[in-house]
């Protein structure tokens, strides 16, 4: 049991841990160490609160495969409508965004070892064998991700040994800016960043047997590894660059590069996380689908398993160099998704008497703390975030 929370929360944390995360000191580093760590735990928070309140309506509905039965089960076939079409809109987004950046490091890898294929062939080789993975199951893609998570731990330890020793206080300390508009605008990177909650329901079935407080803090464990990760992240990259430079980089690719100059290691190091990280939050994200689309057509896994892949597949065969933009599109839908839906799936539920709800083998109803301040202050996260994307 404790093994299967421990894989569990480490699909929290590798969903989260998208390559999101090496743009993460291009966007803050300006605004200094103060401003920048304030703005990441203002964002987790919000984030994790948000989440919780996901796992009380899963947990009160009789968890479920995907959100498709929650959201029948408490908004009714209106929220259930509304409720699948931002999921399967975000989820394609993402799958999209996950193969066009896969299939690009695929065909690196491959012209590295003298075998030449196609963005085209590369995309869809990457689909279908990482498919077959999330299509054998939740326990499949725990053990795979418990592996690959342990490299790029490995692989982060690498990178912050190479940096640490290097760090310039001065650097730490430097903004080049002080525009709190600015700042607010970094929100939506960072909110994708911690874009997790869609593995929740699956991963409340898996962990069937567990009690309310385990998964609880499962999603509390899941959700600081990255938040550490990332916070580790931006103070090594900060401490070696300045701001002006973390500001006139084009792209993610310069970051590297720059921090490369002086460090040879970097450059390989931050090319394979980058390649672990897309992978394992595509077997997040791709898990959610798959047990979505399982809960919603009830049919057998290979029917399933074409009908997740087809769609994000085509997706990505016809955008193939909009990595980015796809990722934008999904930053808005995410709002509703994460924080809105499942703000709107509690207030439901505790509407209702508790007694119709099943406790755990504790004899404990899961709620989520903080009361009505709580729900009101996820509510104005959710109106600032809304806010940030629109900016």
């Amino acid at each position: 049991m404790k093994l299967k929370l421990l894989g569990s929360a480490l699909i929290v944390a590798g969903t989260a841990l998208g390559a999101g995360m090496l743009a993460i000191p291009m966007v803050l580093a300006q605004f200094g160490l103060l401003w920048g760590t304030l703005m990441m735990l203002f964002i987790w928070s919000g984030t994790t609160y948000a989440a919780l309140l996901l796992l009380e309506a899963s947990i009160k509905a009789g968890g479920g495969l995907g959100m498709n039965t929650i959201a029948r089960k408490t908004l009714g076939k209106g929220g259930q409508v509304v409720t699948n079409g931002l999921l399967y809109a975000l989820l394609v987004c993402l799958l999209m965004a996950y193969i066009i950046g896969a299939g690009d490091l695929v065909k690196k890898m491959l012209s590295g070892v003298g075998l030449e294929l196609t963005m085209m062939q590369c995309q869809i080789a990457f689909a279908l064998i990482a498919g077959v993975v999330v299509a054998a199951g939740t326990a499949a893609v725990d053990k795979l991700n418990r592996a690959l998570f342990a490299v790029m731990v490995v692989m982060l330890g690498l990178t912050l040994v190479s940096l640490v020793p290097t760090i310039s206080v001065d650097n730490l300390l430097e903004a080049s800016s002080d525009s709190k508009i600015d700042l607010i605008k970094t929100s939506s990177v960072l909110f994708t960043s911690f874009g997790f909650v869609v593995v929740i329901p699956s991963l409340v079935t898996y962990n069937e047997d567990a009690t309310h407080k385990q998964l609880r803090n499962m999603i509390i464990s899941g959700s600081c590894i990255p938040l550490v990760c990332y916070l580790f992240w931006l103070y090594a990259a900060m401490g070696n660059l300045s701001a002006e430079q973390m500001v006139s980089f084009a792209n993610v690719s310069e970051l590297i590069a720059a921090l490369g100059a002086n460090h040879s290691i970097i450059n390989v190091v931050l090319s394979v996380f980058t390649g672990l990280a897309l992978l394992t939050s595509f077997l997040g994200v791709a898990m959610a689908l798959f047990d979505q689309n399982a809960d919603a057509f009830k049919q057998n896994r290979a029917v399933t398993y074409v009908l997740t892949f087809i769609l994000p597949l085509a997706g990505a065969l016809l955008a193939a160099d909009k990595f980015l933009s796809v990722l934008g599109y999904a930053g808005i839908i995410l709002v509703f998704l994460a924080v809105f839906i499942p703000m709107a799936m509690t207030i439901k539920l505790r509407g209702e008497d508790d007694s119709a709800f099943e406790v755990d083998a504790t004899g404990v109803l899961y709620r989520a703390g903080g009361g009505h301040m709580a729900m009101g202050l996820s509510f104005l996260f959710g109106c600032f975030l809304l806010a940030a994307e629109l900016i």
